[in-house]
């Protein structure tokens, strides 16, 4: 399917790639730092399948919180997952800024499209259902990891910075649903 997002002649699509090299170029400065490269390198490999997010479910779980919400959290990533990766990123064949990612970092050669991002999209999912989990207070702490697992895509060269924006929205979309069913099922 053709889109905007892809048709650099589609006006829509010159400003899309425009953002794009924009970040691209504003990344570059801080690719090769060591303490960037070391943030941004790990957050996309631990976000690899949500790992991280699957972690942090299981981590509140240690520290009090009750097991059922951890098991909640994993099987709605798992839900996610699905929607995200086997439905709406069937609809784009966005191609990827490099084929493996920037060669200064190791990163799994994904096999769908580019866009948008999944790992955008289970971070800020994530982020919103554990904010409904823990409270608005600890929001910032997710929606920051959120955002450095976001980040950390574009940064390896592994995503477009519009594929990561696209993701964000999806994610909390998604994420607000599923909290919105979580609550109807608890009444």
């Amino acid at each position: 399917m053709s889109s905007a997002v892809e048709d650099r002649s589609h006006p829509f699509g010159e400003r899309i790639a425009e953002f794009d090299d924009r970040i691209d170029q504003l990344l570059e400065r801080i690719r090769g730092h060591p303490v960037a490269d070391t943030v941004f390198s790990t957050a996309s490999h631990l976000a690899d399948w949500s790992l991280i997010w699957h972690f942090t479910g299981a981590a509140r779980t240690l520290a009090g919180a009750p097991a059922a919400e951890a098991v909640q959290l994993s099987a709605l990533l798992g839900v996610e997952s699905l929607v995200v990766n086997q439905g709406i990123k069937r609809l784009f064949r966005r191609t990827r800024p490099t084929e493996t990612g920037d060669d200064r970092y190791a990163v799994r050669r994904p096999s769908t499209s580019s866009f948008p991002s999944g790992h955008a999209s289970s971070a800020f999912f994530a982020a919103t259902v554990l904010t409904s989990l823990s409270g608005r207070r600890a929001a910032p702490l997710w929606f920051s990891m959120a955002a450095v697992v976001a980040v950390s895509r574009p940064f390896v060269r592994i995503h477009h910075a519009s594929d990561i924006v696209a993701g964000a929205a999806v994610g909390v979309a998604l994420g607000g649903i599923a909290v919105g069913a979580r609550a109807a099922l608890d009444r």
